[in-house]
C-alpha cells in the first residue's frame, strides 16, 4: 500500500475529535489527498451498529461490546481504509485498534490474548504508520465531556462510564506507547485547541515531510 495511515486515540472527553477537524483543514490548504475516517460508525453498516450499541438502553454483554466494534472495524478497513491507501492517500482515522485494547481489553477486562486475536481478524493486520495520543486527565475529561452537552440529552453508554473505567483505559494507552514508542506520539491535550493543533500539526507535517 503506497498511502499513509494516521490514528487519533484518547479517553472521551480528550478533543481528538477536534484535533482531527482542525489537522484536516490544515493539510488540505498545503493540498494533502486524504481521508478523514471515524470508528465505530463510518459506513453504512458501521452507522447501523453504532446506533445499535450507543444508543441503547439495553444491557450489552462485554463480548457483545467486543465484536460489535470488530463487525464494525472490519467492515470499515475493506471498504474505506484499504482502497484509500491503495489509491496513495493520507488516511486518518478517529479511533482504530488500539481502542479495543484500551477500552475492551482493559477497560473491559478482555484478556490480551482474546483482544490480539479479535483485532488480527477485523483488520488483517493492518496497522496505523503513525498513532497520536491524546492524552489528558480523567478531571479535565469529564469536565470537557460535561460542557459539550450540559443537559445529557445525547448521552451515549460510554458517557455513562466511570472515573476507575477511564483510568484504566488511559493507563492500557500509555502501555501501548511504552511499548511501540516509534508509532505512537503522546500529546498533552489539557492545554488549549489552539496549542494542541501546533503540536498536531508539527508532528504530522514532519511525518508526512511537507
Amino acid at each position: 500500500m503506497h498511502g499513509k495511515f494516521i490514528t487519533f486515540e484518547g479517553i472521551d472527553g480528550s478533543g481528538k475529535s477536534t484535533q482531527l477537524g482542525m489537522l484536516v483543514d490544515a493539510l488540505r490548504v498545503k493540498g494533502v489527498d486524504l481521508l478523514a475516517t471515524f470508528e465505530p460508525g463510518d459506513t453504512p453498516l458501521g452507522r447501523r451498529l453504532r446506533e445499535a450499541f450507543l444508543e441503547t438502553e439495553e444491557m450489552v454483554a462485554p463480548i457483545a461490546e467486543l465484536l460489535l466494534f470488530a463487525a464494525d472495524r472490519a467492515q470499515h478497513v475493506e471498504y474505506l481504509i484499504k482502497p484509500a491507501l491503495e489509491a496513495g492517500r493520507i488516511v486518518i482515522s478517529d479511533r482504530y485498534a488500539d481502542a479495543t485494547a484500551a477500552y475492551q481489553g482493559a477497560g473491559r477486562g478482555f484478556d490480551k490474548e482474546t483482544i490480539a486475536q479479535v483485532i488480527e481478524l477485523a483488520t488483517g493486520g493492518l496497522k496505523p504508520n503513525l498513532t497520536l495520543f491524546f492524552d489528558i486527565t480523567i478531571e479535565t475529561a469529564t469536565k470537557r465531556m460535561a460542557e459539550r452537552d450540559p443537559s445529557n440529552a445525547i448521552e451515549n453508554r460510554m458517557d455513562r462510564e466511570t472515573a476507575e473505567f477511564y483510568s484504566r483505559v488511559r493507563d492500557a494507552y500509555m502501555n501501548i506507547a511504552g511499548r511501540e514508542p516509534e508509532r505512537f506520539r503522546i500529546i498533552d491535550a489539557n492545554r488549549s485547541p489552539e496549542k494542541t493543533h501546533a503540536k498536531v500539526l508539527q508532528i504530522v507535517s514532519e511525518f508526512l515531510s511537507i
